[in-house]
């Protein structure tokens, strides 16, 4: 007995340098393209809720990544253009209320869905803040825009923070960063959706008796109500049925666009791009201090503070915000005033202040 575990030692020392060198000298597998999912083109419970004609010009084209939908508002000869920027989990269905409000006011806006979200495909990557910022670059190359002003709600202000340092040479001056998401901290971030976006948890979640699980879930939670909200209704139904939809919100949360900007926003105060912040006080989604925060980044930026206002303020406060950010737009050099209704407080730097009895900045 001592003697074979004598020689089975001296078979895997021998052995085992030889893997090792293996290991180290072999040549990898050729590199394969991502795996590519599916959007809302294959969901047909989708299509009376946010079909792909829910804004007029829509098209698709296809990147590296997949293909990406989007939709032109607004007159085709404006020289007035400007890009919107969706967020985390809703996408282009969002702008309902907002998207044709600004091309009333003679504007070309572009909008689109993000990679996962609504009908651009999902591929199978990190989703990062190079994915998104060289996808928006990609489709302004597309619809031959050599700049626009910027526009990114929620995630898509971290995204417009990050594409305006990234390919300033796209931006027309000026970025608006709506409820902007870009700083939040791990604490702001609920435990659930931090074990949610483990990579654990998505592995589980992409098995088929789960994905079949949501979808029922899904479909009798819709039934159920008497009332449909579109915009939740959308998400419920990505949920179930895109297979990879759950995989880039986590991923996004994890490595995206949600949070470590503070790099990109500082680098913007140190731009020439003019910005503009609009949240609301009752934001629990991204709450308000970020707004303040955000401003410590990029003193020189303007912010519009709405009372009572929640994450969905481009739902409930479309016309003001609207309002405010073609005044923003349509003014040249330093915006040293923005008016607002009486719910609302402007904080501009740097024109003088006029002081409150609070100290702050207010600007009427």
């Amino acid at each position: 007995m001592p003697g074979r575990l004598a020689v089975s030692v001296l078979a895997a020392a021998a052995v085992f340098p030889a893997c090792l060198v293996y290991l180290l000298i072999s040549f990898p597998y050729p590199p394969t393209p991502p795996a590519v999912h599916a959007s809302l083109s294959t969901v047909s419970q989708a299509w009376s809720v946010y079909p792909e004609d829910f804004y007029p010009g829509g098209a698709y084209v296809s990147f590296p990544h997949g293909r990406v939908r989007y939709w032109l508002m607004g007159p085709e000869n404006g020289n007035k253009v400007v890009v919107l920027i969706h967020g985390l989990s809703i996408p282009s269905i969002v702008w309902k209320n907002f998207a044709p409000s600004l091309a009333s006011y003679g504007y070309r806006v572009l909008l689109y869905d993000l990679y996962g979200r609504g009908y651009s495909d999902a591929p199978q990557v990190t989703y990062d803040v190079s994915l998104y910022t060289t996808q928006l670059a990609l489709l302004m190359q597309h619809v031959h825009w050599d700049n626009a002003h910027i526009v990114g709600l929620s995630m898509g202000g971290g995204i417009a923070a990050a594409f305006a340092t990234q390919f300033p040479q796209l931006v027309n001056g000026k970025v608006s960063l709506i409820a902007s998401a870009g700083v939040i901290e791990d604490t702001d971030i609920s435990r659930t959706a931090k074990i949610m976006s483990s990579p654990l948890i998505q592995s589980v979640s992409s098995l088929p008796p789960f994905q079949y699980y949501m979808r029922r879930l899904a479909n009798s939670s819709s039934l159920s109500q008497t009332t449909i909200d579109p915009i939740q209704e959308i998400v419920r139904l990505q949920s179930a049925h895109l297979p990879y939809f759950n995989a880039a919100v986590a991923s996004s949360l994890r490595d995206g666009p949600v949070r470590g900007l503070e790099y990109s926003f500082t680098a913007l105060s140190n731009s020439s791009i003019q910005v503009l912040l609009i949240h609301g006080t009752a934001d629990k989604t991204v709450p308000y201090k970020y707004a303040s925060k955000i401003l410590t980044l990029v003193p020189r930026a303007c912010l519009l503070t709405i009372d009572g206002a929640g994450h969905d303020i481009i739902v409930t406060h479309a016309m003001q915000v609207s309002d405010a950010l073609v005044q923003f737009l349509s003014t040249k050099g330093h915006m040293h005033t923005l008016a607002h209704a009486h719910t609302s407080q402007s904080q501009c730097q740097p024109p003088p202040p006029i002081r409150n009895d609070g100290g702050q900045h207010v600007f009427v």
